[in-house]
């Protein structure tokens, strides 16, 4: 239950030495505080009777004026209590006298700077690219949550389709950069949940193929034979590796030092989740990594020398700027070894993801083990690649047919 009493701030006295009275509200433990408006001197309050002073000029008129709001804001706040939902103190606050509207773009500023210390560089690169463009459509115009609706959201929609030409899952990341800003000051108590047009306003998201290797297909990329010694035989070694080691993820591998290895496991934490991981190596995973093991091993080394050794781990930008660079590197040598062995799919490191799910469903292992090795938040994110197995079984009996 909300409780609201008259207190004098003493603590906020002027160069006047005058000190405002406030009402507070105090809701779980938290407090925000109401302006009376009122403003006097300390040998003029009452700290007992919570009033002001008969000495103090215009008392009585000060006084009505202070107990009628005082009474108004009691009536309102047990009236919420009785037939709203619960609310916080700020949030009644909010109700009571509304506030002035929040700005868009400098929530958003002050989200980024969040992220970047927390060494989120990936997060925070791909908000802020998402944000610019939406300055872009303002025009450097100011831009409130209140501004914010879905009409808003329809119109920007259409800019981007039209006037930017971008695809409809690209639009989704767009718009879906606006909805985490709305669910993060839904979260610190600035806005109320209300005022979000994503609870009307759907975003939409197109449906994509995953492409997926036959076992023929992905024993062509093993056996392509790769000048030995050169980047496209480490890019294809990890992207096998990938595809029998728990489909990690290739800011993970190219992070994976020996020190992550003890013969039969890798442990590592997942760069994207934060979680750590323990993954028995199969044989194949393993006769990869014993090709990079060095004559005198340094527990510190990169198991693939991809990123150099030595590099400021503490440092998340420059990290993450290497990561990006070995990353596209890689795709680009992936898609010149697909068009050497006549693939006739596009493939990127990601392929290795998906590869082994697949293969690891076909190979009998549960949907929630499969999950639990892909580090899944969802195991909904799983059942994708059991519906891919059981489209190919459904293709298999049609040999019936």
């Amino acid at each position: 239950m909300a409780s609201v009493c008259i207190v004098f701030r003493k603590e906020k006295t002027n160069k006047a030495g005058k000190a405002p009275i406030h009402f507070r509200i105090i809701k779980n433990r938290k407090i925000s505080y109401i302006s009376s408006t009122i403003m006097v001197e300390m040998e003029h309050w009452d700290e007992k009777n919570k009033k002001i002073k008969g000495k103090c000029p215009h008392s009585g008129r000060l006084n009505s004026l202070l107990y009628n709001r005082f009474n108004e804001i009691q009536d309102r706040v047990l009236a919420m209590e009785m037939y709203s939902k619960p609310q916080t103190s700020r949030q009644i606050k909010k109700i009571l006298f509304g506030s002035k509207p929040i700005d868009f773009f400098e929530f958003t500023e002050g989200a980024l700077k969040k992220y970047k210390s927390e060494g989120r560089v990936g997060t925070y690169q791909n908000i802020k690219s998402r944000i610019q463009k939406l300055k872009e459509y303002m025009a450097n115009k100011s831009l409130t949550f209140n501004d914010i609706d879905p009409k808003f959201l329809a119109d920007y929609e259409t800019y981007l389709r039209i006037i930017k030409k971008n695809a409809t899952n690209t639009i989704h990341g767009d718009l879906k950069a606006i909805r985490i800003m709305f669910n993060k000051a839904i979260a610190d108590d600035l806005i109320d949940a209300s005022l979000s047009p994503f609870r009307k306003y759907k975003l939409k998201m197109a449906k994509t193929t995953k492409t997926i290797l036959t076992d023929e297909e992905l024993k062509l990329i093993e056996d392509y034979k790769c000048t030995p010694g050169t980047k496209m035989e480490v890019h294809k070694d990890m992207f096998i590796f990938g595809c029998y080691a728990g489909g990690i993820r290739i800011s993970d591998i190219l992070k994976l030092q020996w020190k992550n290895f003890d013969g039969t496991h890798i442990i590592f934490t997942i760069k994207k989740t934060g979680q750590q991981l323990s993954i028995k190596l199969p044989n194949k995973a393993l006769e990869i990594i014993s090709k990079y093991r060095p004559r005198k091993e340094f527990k510190e080394y990169f198991i693939f020398p991809l990123i150099p050794n030595g590099i400021d781990l503490s440092n998340p930008e420059l990290l993450d700027k290497t990561i990006s660079s070995q990353t596209a590197y890689t795709n680009k040598n992936l898609k010149i070894i697909a068009g050497k062995v006549n693939l006739g799919k596009h493939i990127s490191f990601h392929v290795s993801r998906h590869q082994f799910a697949c293969m690891a469903l076909k190979k009998g292992i549960s949907l929630d083990k499969v999950s639990k090795i892909l580090a899944h938040q969802n195991i909904r994110e799983t059942q994708i690649y059991a519906k891919v197995i059981n489209q190919e079984i459904d293709k298999a009996m049609d040999a019936f047919n």
